[in-house]
């Protein structure tokens, strides 16, 4: 069985791996994260995901598999980060309010010389939120350390009308391009032993 690791300490992307059925460790990765000069969104989240796998494959031997993602919130063409405070978040949401935006997650899956890569890309219509609920969100622990200053899985779903896409790509981990990516590399998961069972029965 081949070793994985998940090179990241986010909560969220364990809970969506396990989703999975695949066993993994997480240590996460130390990389510059901040957006190249003239750099298109769509290349930079796939250089996070790229660079956070290497830095942690470069720890590990080349029979363990490493699996990376990165999320960028965009508006307008800008990448809206983690907020840096109070006010930051504040005028994130408030920017977001009423407005549809992109969430990019891309993920980038390494075994040895191999590197296999995918992008997400969901498109995310927020209602319009006044001052107050968003003060009330922000008083929670929510938004600080996610992009765009909130979270889909938490209370922040009730401010989103429509979206369209991956609904786990938004949360951080797109499950269907993860399978596949891990499929390709040959980390076994809980789907193909699910798939193994269904057919014997139906035999």
């Amino acid at each position: 069985m081949i070793e994985l690791v998940l090179a990241s300490q986010s909560p969220r992307r364990a809970a969506l791996l396990q989703q999975l059925g695949v066993e993994f460790r997480q240590q996460p990765a130390d990389i510059d994260e901040r957006q190249l000069s003239g750099e298109p969104v769509e290349d930079y989240v796939a250089r996070l995901a790229w660079e956070k796998s290497a830095a942690v494959q470069a720890k590990l031997d080349d029979t363990t598999a490493v699996i990376a993602a990165d999320t960028t919130v965009v508006l307008d063409g800008t990448v809206l980060g983690k907020p840096e405070d109070h006010f930051d978040a504040l005028a994130m949401l408030a920017r977001l309010s009423g407005r549809e935006h992109q969430v990019l997650t891309a993920v980038c899956v390494r075994l040895g010389a191999r590197v296999e890569e995918a992008l997400s890309d969901s498109r995310v219509l927020f209602r319009s939120l006044t001052r107050e609920q968003c003060e009330a969100y922000l008083l929670t622990d929510e938004p600080w350390d996610k992009a765009g200053a909130y979270g889909i899985q938490g209370l922040a779903g009730a401010f989103v009308e429509t979206l369209q896409g991956s609904y786990t790509g938004i949360v951080g981990l797109p499950l269907a391009e993860t399978w596949e990516l891990l499929q390709r590399v040959g980390v076994t998961t809980g789907l193909e032993s699910s798939g193994d069972d269904a057919g014997d029965d139906g035999e």
